[in-house]
């Protein structure tokens, strides 16, 4: 039996995978642990490094584009809405989505996921001009090459928390895309607290930084209800080489994820485990992770669409989302 070595960040959904009671056929799993599995990101898209890694869409997308050998299933372990994910400098003076043209907003690297999703609502759905804005970054992109002028790295060390707290920036993203983090990937780099949210001491005005989407559930649901788009946060890679050897693999990898997900869902069908999740599915009505091609095409379609718009996949990058992955059987589960 062959080893597998496989990198996934702490799902319930994803760990009898990882401890043998979802098997892969034909293949014995071997976990690799990456603490933040952001770190494992540009270890596996540079160096290839494992077998199997999840990764972030927007860097699979680049890394095809690339010619990096990987391929992916349609498993997505991560969901998220973002709405709620851009946070406003206290004096800022900014209350709507156009307020943002002609400012600084903080953000780990250009070209990560929650990024390329919240740019590419506000230019959709809010008519921002996205080259308007200076995106202030303080971390490397995992694929390099593609930073547009409006762009400025952090040159002295300090966190985007640091300069959304100070004001030198306008606003700046949340968690680890922004103020949740500093530095690059890895361990212990969550430590940086986040700047306090308003309403958390005092009014608006005197205590921190506030969100520029106050009412952001509900924002994201009529976003969800409207366009189908529920965005997706990992994407799970395989070696080229693997699939060339044995194409078998893309399905059987596939079909475990979907049973370690089946039993997660089994033993805590309200994903108490998983608070967010548990609040997503009441939100959508539905399941809060699904997986396949067919469950997943609005949005596999959004984020190929504001990658190609935000300059980040050439204009001709393949329409057909079936493209994006291994040829095999991939059921909606």
């Amino acid at each position: 039996m062959d080893k597998l070595t496989v990198a996934l960040g702490e799902y319930p959904h994803g760990q009898a995978l990882l401890d043998g009671r979802a098997a892969v056929d034909g293949y014995a799993v071997e976990e690799v642990r990456v603490r933040p599995i952001i770190g494992a990101y540009r270890r596996m898209i540079r160096d290839l490094e494992f077998d199997v890694c999840e990764l972030a869409p927007v860097s699979y997308l680049m890394a095809l584009q690339e010619g990096i050998p990987l391929t992916a299933i349609p498993v997505f372990l991560n969901r998220r809405f973002h709405h709620g994910d851009v946070q406003c400098a206290t004096d800022s003076g900014i209350r709507t989505p156009s307020d943002l043209e002609g400012r600084r907003i903080g953000v780990r690297a250009y070209t990560v996921s929650t990024a390329v999703w919240v740019r590419g609502v506000l230019q959709e759905e809010y008519g921002v001009d996205l080259d308007k804005i200076t995106w202030v970054v303080d971390d490397d992109d995992h694929i390099e090459g593609h930073t547009p002028a409006n762009v400025e790295r952090v040159t002295d060390g300090r966190s985007l928390g640091a300069l959304l707290g100070a004001g030198e920036v306008d606003a700046a993203f949340t968690g680890n895309a922004g103020t949740g983090r500093a530095g690059a990937p890895k361990a212990g780099w969550t430590a940086a607290a986040e700047p306090p949210s308003a309403g958390e001491g005092g009014d608006e005005a005197d205590s921190g930084p506030y969100p520029l989407f106050p009412d952001s559930d509900v924002l994201s649901a009529d976003y969800f209800l409207r366009t189908g788009i529920y965005p997706l946060h990992s994407v799970i890679a395989i070696r080229s080489e693997l699939v060339d050897r044995d194409p078998g693999l893309p399905t059987a990898l596939y079909a475990a994820l979907a049973d370690s997900k089946r039993r997660q869902v089994t033993a805590d069908p309200e994903w108490t485990e998983v608070p967010r999740f548990a609040r997503q599915a009441r939100r959508l009505g539905s399941d809060p992770i699904p997986y396949g091609i067919g469950a997943n095409q609005a949005s596999l379609e959004a984020i190929v669409r504001y990658s190609r718009e935000q300059g980040l996949l050439s204009a001709d990058f393949a329409e057909d989302v079936h493209r994006l992955f291994a040829e095999g059987d991939y059921p909606d589960a």
